[in-house]
């Protein structure tokens, strides 16, 4: 199980679901592991009851039908499908529409899901979905890709209030995929993961959504740095090294 993890941290996010797969065939008396602890590409699915998109994930998933979290009905249709609380179902639907509003203002579009649900400790869990295709004939706005995918997954567990506070407990994962295809850079593509953990303890005064939203803003903004740091930057200072630019090569050269 450990060896097939730290595969799974190797592979890019474009291959997980084949690699997945193969490893499942492998080690079927794993699966549930390997389920539970393998993010994969987030998959969209369209509300037709509403006509919007939502995100498929695990925590929205039961059988093979997912939950909507704007009509609250599982596609294709399930009868027992598990629901959240009527007071947890408010703070999902105030949930989504707040964190929509983060995602244009931070995304400039993509998809954005929320999904709430009880868990054993008189808490609850909270799962923040983010999906940007950055493609050209996607929400790519800029085109300088010619495919790019941004997945962002939050989840947050919340213990039960006590003296007007509460413990968080963020893990996020985001999983990055990129492909130029143009006359300056040629073919080039980029992809990988990264997943952080933030723990707080925060008085519940302004309510729990405020909190966990300060909470994913400053875990993305640290992911996008360690991100451009450690995959953007080591990317040019490998890619400078073995092919120096030309002006770097005259100033190399020895006087004639």
């Amino acid at each position: 199980m450990e060896a097939a993890m730290g595969l799974m941290r190797r592979i890019p996010p474009k291959h997980t679901e084949t690699a997945l797969s193969a490893l499942l065939s492998l080690l079927p008396h794993h699966s549930s592991d390997l389920l539970s602890q393998v993010d994969q590409p987030l998959q969209v699915l369209c509300d037709v009851d509403c006509g919007k998109d939502f995100i498929l994930c695990e925590y929205n998933r039961d059988a093979d039908s997912y939950r909507s979290p704007w009509s609250n009905k599982y596609h294709p249709p399930l009868e027992d499908g598990p629901h959240p609380s009527s007071d947890l179902r408010k703070l999902e639907i105030e949930a989504n529409e707040v964190f929509a509003v983060y995602r244009d203002q931070y995304y400039e579009g993509g998809i954005s899901s929320v999904y709430l649900w009880e868990d054993d400790n008189e808490g609850f869990v909270a799962c923040f979905l983010i999906k940007k295709d950055g493609s050209k004939t996607a929400h790519g706005r800029r085109g300088y890709l010619e495919e790019g995918a941004w997945d962002a997954i939050h989840v947050i567990e919340v213990g039960p209030e006590e003296e007007g506070k509460a413990h968080y407990c963020l893990t996020s994962t985001v999983m990055l995929s990129l492909t130029t295809n143009d006359e300056s850079s040629g073919i080039f593509n980029l992809s990988g993961s990264i997943r952080r953990q933030m723990n707080m303890d925060l008085p519940v005064a302004e309510g729990h959504l405020c909190n966990m939203g300060r909470m994913i803003e400053e875990m993305e903004g640290k992911l996008r740095n360690s991100l451009d740091q450690v995959y953007f930057g080591k990317t040019k200072e490998m890619v400078c090294t073995l092919r120096p630019p030309a002006e770097l090569v005259q100033m190399r050269l020895p006087d004639s």
